[in-house]
Order: structure tokens, then C-alpha cells, then sequence
């Protein structure tokens, strides 16, 4: 009789342990958290940058594709270091050798060209060469400088002595390249400038200086002359052509 009494509480107490076998069965279920992957660091020498514009645009272009690695630039060894996931650091070194390509140099020609009555008279060519979006500007002067007489001073040395300003006349060329896709797009500036036969009417010593200016952006295709405008000078039948071609040197 006692033995069926203490079988029957022995029972019990198995049936009211709260959760044991629930919590083994999870404990042995539940996956393990995934460790988050160990970051490295990878410096790239970047073989086309020559300039810090070029530095600033792979920075840029690294930090917006991959927001989450740590990314600096070296400017007195030309290095770019990046300390992220391996996955980053792969991601990185693909997008670098896609963006960090040489640059392509033109030789632009232009030719001015005079034209009386229809029939061109005179040719005359000017070459800048420019590397294409390198963000600078190549610059082509031709002319003289001329002396303008701007106010006049007097000293016990100098009793009579004149400031001059000196002015260029002649021919200015800037131009700028860019280049997308199989073309290219160009801004060129042209400023002719040249002295004029009549004399100022603020003193007989100044002269009277005549002056053009062109100012355009232009799409050129390589290989193919762009004329940019032309030039009517009034009271005569003449006037100007300007046009341009580029031509791929490496």
C-alpha cells in the first residue's frame, strides 16, 4: 500500500517540472548567430590620378558605393586606403579598375579663316593640345602689348613722367575638353582683338581698340572639322570663319 502512495507523488513531481524538456529541445534548435565579417585594410596606388580633382571624384565615387568602409586619401603617396569587410575591399579594387583609366589627349586645330565676297582669302591655324576632362584649360595667346597712357604723376626725379597700362591685342584661344561616350564636348572661348585707325576722343595718344569675342560650347566628333562661327565686319564685304577638329594622340 505505501509503495503505490510514494510511485504515484514520484509521478507527480515528473509531470509539474515546468518547461524541462521544452528548454533542452530549444537549447539544442536554436542556430548560432552569424559572426559579423572581420574587417581588413587594402591601400590602391591609383595609376591616372594627376591631379587632386581626380583623387576627390574616386573618393567620391568609393564612399557613395560602399557607405559603410572607411576610406582615405594620401595625397603625398598618391594612395587611396580602405579599411572594410572582404567583400568591400573586392568590391573597391573592381570599381577602381573600371574608373581609373588614362586619359585621352586631342590635338585641337584651329583655323581662322578670312573670306571676301564669297572666296576665302586667308588661312591661319592654331593647335592646343589638351588632355580630355582633366578639368583644365589650355590657353593660346597671339598678339602685342599695347602701351596706354592711364594718368600722369610728378616727382623732383620725374617732373613729367606718365603711368601706362600696357593692353593685348591680338588673338586669345581658351578651350576646356570633355569627353562621353564617342564624342566630345567642347568650350572654347576666342577673343580677337585689334587697334583701330581713329584716334579717342579723350586724348590723341589713346587709341581705339576693337574687340570680338566668341564664347561656346560645343559636341565635336573626332576627326570631323566643327565650324564654331563666323565673323561679319560691317561696311565691307568680309568676314571671319573659325572652325575646329580634334584629333585623337593617344
Amino acid at each position: 500500500m505505501h509503495s503505490v502512495r510514494l510511485l504515484g507523488l514520484v509521478l507527480t513531481l515528473t509531470l509539474f517540472v515546468p518547461g524541462a524538456g521544452t528548454q533542452a529541445q530549444t537549447a539544442e534548435q536554436k542556430p548560432a548567430e552569424p559572426k559579423p565579417d572581420a574587417e581588413i585594410y587594402q591601400t590602391f596606388y591609383p595609376a591616372n590620378v594627376t591631379q587632386q580633382n581626380d583623387a576627390n571624384d574616386l573618393q567620391t565615387d568609393l564612399r557613395n558605393m560602399l557607405p559603410k568602409a572607411r576610406i582615405y586619401y594620401a595625397a603625398s603617396s598618391n594612395a587611396i586606403t580602405i579599411h572594410a569587410t572582404p567583400e568591400d575591399i573586392q568590391q573597391a579594387r573592381k570599381i577602381l579598375s573600371e574608373i581609373d583609366r588614362p586619359k585621352k589627349v586631342y590635338r585641337l586645330t584651329y583655323t581662322i579663316t578670312e573670306i571676301d565676297s564669297g572666296k576665302r582669302t586667308r588661312s591661319e591655324h592654331y593647335i592646343l593640345v589638351l588632355v580630355a576632362a582633366s578639368g583644365r584649360n589650355a590657353y593660346l595667346k597671339q598678339g602685342s602689348r599695347v602701351p596706354l597712357v592711364t594718368g600722369a604723376q610728378e616727382s623732383e626725379t620725374s617732373p613729367h613722367s606718365s603711368q601706362v597700362q600696357y593692353v593685348d591685342v591680338g588673338l586669345n584661344i581658351e578651350a576646356s575638353l570633355n569627353g562621353y561616350a564617342d564624342g566630345l564636348r567642347l568650350h572654347t572661348k576666342v577673343e580677337q582683338s585689334s587697334l583701330a585707325e581713329e584716334k579717342s576722343g579723350v586724348g590723341a595718344q589713346d587709341p581705339v581698340i576693337r574687340q570680338t569675342i566668341l564664347d561656346e560650347i560645343s559636341p565635336l566628333t573626332p576627326g570631323k572639322e566643327f565650324v564654331l562661327g563666323s565673323i561679319d565686319f560691317p561696311g565691307t564685304t568680309r568676314r571671319q570663319e573659325i572652325e575646329v577638329v580634334a584629333e585623337l594622340v593617344q
